[in-house]
């Protein structure tokens, strides 16, 4: 490597480690292998984990460390610093760990509603969920822990819970662009299929008439031709 080469790795890296406050390993290979790559992905990470949207920095943070603790992402370690600077506290750091938990839990729900429905009838694994997660929380106002839970449900791609969560939030008044960053926030830790797969099965909810949405998220559902190949290749929805 050159100098000059040196010298200009050294300066793709110090500008994001300035703009983020630290540099992961990730970082300095695509800053010497791809540097397009780089800069496409950090465009990308500012506009997702960085820029101001509709959530506040400690709403943010909060349902960055579900998001992290559903993922096992123990990296991550500068988002406990980033909570705690936005007013974080033990006791609200304690309730995004207990949203996580009951999200990640809510495997044994979906089991229930899936398997044995009819078995434990008149038992309602979905209404029996949703009281949990009225309880399991009490540090944290309900809308966090609705949308620290969608996140985690797109993380874990657990279809059923998400789509619990997303009636539970239109009833109690979260706002649709809230939730829609909230489930942003799990494209890099937890996969950006998910995330299209959650946009898809939101996407479907509001057209099945089973979410009160707004008149913009309508219109978004009704939109033709969001498909991807199969739709434009003639296929029927799977």
């Amino acid at each position: 490597m050159s100098a000059e080469t040196a010298a200009e790795l050294e300066a793709r890296l110090a500008e994001v480690r300035a703009k983020r406050g630290y540099l992961l390993p990730h970082h300095g290979l695509m800053a010497l292998a791809f540097p397009k790559l780089l800069a496409g992905y950090d465009a990308a990470y500012t506009a997702m984990a960085l820029d101001d949207r509709v959530l506040s920095h400690h709403d943010r943070e909060f349902v960055w460390l579900a998001v992290l603790a559903a993922t096992d992402e123990a990296m991550a370690t500068h988002h406990i610093a980033k909570f705690r600077a936005a007013g974080g506290t033990d006791a609200t750091i304690g309730a995004a760990f207990a949203a996580a938990a009951l999200a990640i839990g809510a495997e044994a729900f979906d089991f229930a509603a899936r398997d044995w429905a009819r078995q434990l009838a008149p038992f309602d694994p979905r209404r029996a969920y949703l009281d949990a997660l009225r309880r399991v929380a009490p540090g944290a106002p309900m809308r966090l822990v609705h949308l620290a839970g969608l996140a985690v449900q797109v993380c874990r791609a657990r279809w059923r819970p998400f789509a619990w969560h997303l009636g539970a939030a239109y009833a109690d008044a979260v706002p649709e662009e809230e939730m829609a960053e909230a489930i942003s926030l799990a494209m890099f830790p937890g996969s950006v299929p998910h995330f299209v797969e959650a946009c898809g099965h939101w996407r479907r909810l509001i057209a099945e008439g089973a979410l009160p949405a707004s008149d913009r998220f309508r219109a978004w559902a009704a939109l033709t031709g969001q498909g991807g190949h199969d739709e434009a290749a003639g296929l029927p929805p799977g």
